[in-house]
């Protein structure tokens, strides 16, 4: 390829580029607080991802000398490896439609050992780039000690001590160890990685992997660590507040909390600043190697992988991962938490929304498998359709991975067309805000500390509304409270006097509240109050002294309606599942059939609050509402989630009232399962837009402008 004058791998071989930098890794480390103002002031500005339309491949684990570590590997893997890098498959992949390439580039094997691999992704990139598809690569957080140590003897402070006896590895590949991403050392080596990403791969987006087990228990057990904990307990507290709250003067002979044994509510202080602690740490990690980046490429995007997702489980306290601090730090995250779209035989509809809804929410792009499967099972063509109209309709400007570099190509025809559709109509993707009235709020102290109810509750009330087909956010704080007209609160039973009082003001000003069970009774730290902290708005009490006492849980005050100020309350005493979650177990999918009060909930919502937006369907259909600003355009998105055993759903009526003083001329009807754009019919009533669709067979777009 040709070289490049300013860079440094043009100016000498780059065996002898790569060996040199791999040298010079080890640099001193700022200290803490100047590196932070350092980093807060660098550039963050890669917003092509808000104008370009995401469709994924990936070939991150086809690095030969990865799957050949792993073993069990096929006699063509050279071959398919040798295709994978030619011209002829980069034209195979626009042709499809793709234009985004995640690429191998560093699996934790060391720089030098993977120097030849490194190479050939130099290569392909460039092919990618001369065909117009933007190029990610791969940063793994593991370390493959065998060959790593060989070239960094030092890297073996970073590792981990083992947990409970058991080494700290990746899934069962023990060759694959976990390293505290905090040393000074780690972090130092991974700048270096990230410069030749940037630099001499020219990348436009890196991908981090592995989020999820970087901030997991056994990875602060590290000396370094430990030692960070307790500066971090002597920065929050004054020795007075160390007293009220742990019983201690001094943290110097803290220790993290070492437990394998399930947890239901989160109770000891130590165990709950231990979690905050993670959270905040994993997510200054990616401040920091993002400003990094930024300083190097303000353009290049920063993308990682958490994994989980909002599937019902307790990441903060499992994974130290807090979703709203780390999507600060991001573009784009991945979910691999599976809840791939379907109805079950059972009638639980799956989905993905609640993550899209999150990372959206923050201004992210939801990167996930759509299509065919990179190393996994089979999925039929009527299930990658379904999981790339979710995508259209609750992602933003991203349909997802739709293969393997090479595995894509077997890619059917009905998940080809609406490749072709999401492309053709970008102009229906680009540029769109959540046009929902409704918020459903996710307190962190509710759900980091109580592994329950708060879930239980805060899942159904949600499953609840995607049935009702009734759009929500969700919030995780309530700086933007102001632009909703209903605030949810399913057992959100943690909360500060801030938050309290943001409530507050919220309903007096003419906002609607729906609340349920133990909303507000505890403190941000679980400390039982006496009464509910919001009292005052739901008109009921709560038996607070009967729930200290212990023994079987107290009876639900009854259901209330009623106004305040300007506002409406209602309190609802329980939010009803249909399958009981087990106690201390994540609130999986499985328990995620609809709520028996589903109906009261729903109620309670148009209560205290008239909907935006009224579809009569069947449960199986979902809706998004978005608004286009810059078109002045409002789009709605239906989908149909049984469509294999439904195929067709006809004489879906809609009922609108757009926000604002917004009058609609016209609606379009644009779908990938009918061959032309439908003009819709509109009609005006009670100041409503009412309109039908003919028939929903998987996916449609509504367009009112």
């Amino acid at each position: 390829m040709p070289r490049n004058p300013k860079s440094k791998i043009g100016r000498v071989n780059r065996r002898e580029f790569l060996a040199s930098t791999v040298a010079t890794s080890l640099l001193p480390t700022l200290a803490s607080g100047q590196e932070t103002a350092q980093l807060a002031a660098s550039p963050i500005a890669p917003g092509w991802m808000d104008d370009w339309p995401v469709v994924l491949v990936g070939n991150w684990d086809d690095a030969p000398i990865f799957p050949r570590r792993v073993g069990g590997v096929p006699v063509w893997l050279d071959e398919d490896y040798r295709r994978e890098h030619t011209e002829e498959t980069v034209l195979a992949l626009k042709q499809l439609g793709v234009t985004m390439a995640i690429l191998h580039f560093f699996k934790g094997f060391g720089l030098e050992a993977e120097r030849r691999y490194i190479e050939d992704t130099i290569r392909l990139a460039a092919l990618c780039r001369q065909h117009s598809i933007k190029v990610g690569v791969y940063v793994g957080s593991t370390i493959v000690y065998e060959t790593f140590l060989l070239e960094q003897p030092d890297a073996e402070e970073w590792f981990v001590p083992d947990f409970l006896g058991r080494p700290v590895i990746y899934d069962r590949q023990t060759f694959r160890q976990r390293v505290y991403f905090m040393h000074p050392g780690y972090r130092n080596y991974i700048r270096l990685v990230l410069r030749i990403a940037v630099e001499e791969v020219k990348a436009d987006l890196i991908h981090f992997d592995n989020t999820s087990l970087q901030g997991a228990p056994p990875i602060f057990l590290h000396p370094l660590a430990v030692e960070e904990f307790r500066r971090y307990l002597s920065s929050q507290y004054t020795p007075a507040e160390l007293r009220r709250r742990f019983g201690l003067r001094d943290p110097k002979f803290v220790h993290p909390p070492k437990c394998d044994w399930p947890l239901r509510e989160i109770n000891d202080p130590l165990f709950q600043d231990w979690t905050t602690f993670r959270c905040q740490t994993l997510a200054r990690y990616y401040q920091e190697m993002a400003a990094f980046i930024h300083s190097l490429n303000p353009t290049v995007a920063v993308e990682c992988n958490p994994s989980s997702g909002l599937n019902g489980s307790n990441t903060c306290w499992y994974q130290g991962v807090d979703y709203p601090r780390l999507l600060a730090n991001t573009q784009a995250v991945w979910t691999e938490e599976g809840n791939d779209a379907r109805v079950t035989p059972d009638g639980i509809l799956i989905s993905k929304i609640r993550t899209y809804l999150a990372a959206t929410g923050r201004g992210n792009h939801i990167f996930t498998y759509t299509g065919v499967r990179y190393g996994g099972p089979p999925v039929t063509e009527a299930q990658m359709k379904l999981e790339m109209a979710e995508a259209m309709a609750y992602n933003r400007q991203c349909l997802g991975m739709a293969g393997g570099i090479l595995s894509v190509q077997e890619l059917p025809a009905g998940p080809r067309r609406y490749i072709q559709f999401f492309l053709k109509n970008f102009h229906l993707f680009r540029g769109v805000t959540s046009a929902a009235e409704v918020a459903v709020l996710h307190s962190f102290a509710s759900l980091a500390f109580n592994n329950d109810r708060p879930y239980q509750s805060t899942w159904l009330f949600e499953e609840a509304l995607i049935q009702a087909k009734i759009p929500f956010d969700i919030l995780f704080d309530l700086k933007d409270l102001a632009r909703y007209r209903v605030l949810a609160l399913a057992d959100q039973e943690a909360l500060s006097h801030a938050e309290c009082d943001a409530i507050r003001q919220f309903v007096r000003r003419g906002g609607g509240l729906v609340a349920t069970e133990w909303t507000s009774l505890y403190t941000e730290h679980r400390d039982l109050r006496g009464d509910f902290e919001l009292a005052d708005l739901f008109g009921v009490h709560a038996p607070a002294r009967q729930l200290a006492v212990g023994g079987a849980p107290p009876a639900f005050p009854p259901a209330t309606r009623r106004s305040v100020g300007q506002g409406r309350v209602a309190y609802l005493s329980e939010v009803r599942p249909a399958i009981e979650k087990p106690p201390a177990g994540p609130m999986s999918s499985r328990f995620w059939k609809l709520p028996l009060n589903a109906d009261e909930l729903a109620s309670a919502i148009g209560w205290a609050g008239t909907a935006a937006v009224s579809v009569e369907a069947p449960s199986i259909v979902t809706v998004s509402f978005l608004a286009q600003p810059a078109r002045d355009a409002f789009l709605l998105h239906l989908i149909n989630y049984d469509a294999e055993r439904t195929p067709e759903i006809r004489n879906v009526k809609v009922s609108t009232r757009l926000p604002g003083a917004r009058k609609s001329r016209r609606a379009r009807l644009y779908s990938p399962d009918a061959p032309e754009v439908a003009a819709l019919p509109v009609s005006a009533r009670n100041g409503r837009l009412e309109f039908a669709l003919p028939q929903l067979e998987t996916y449609a777009i509504v367009e009112l402008a």
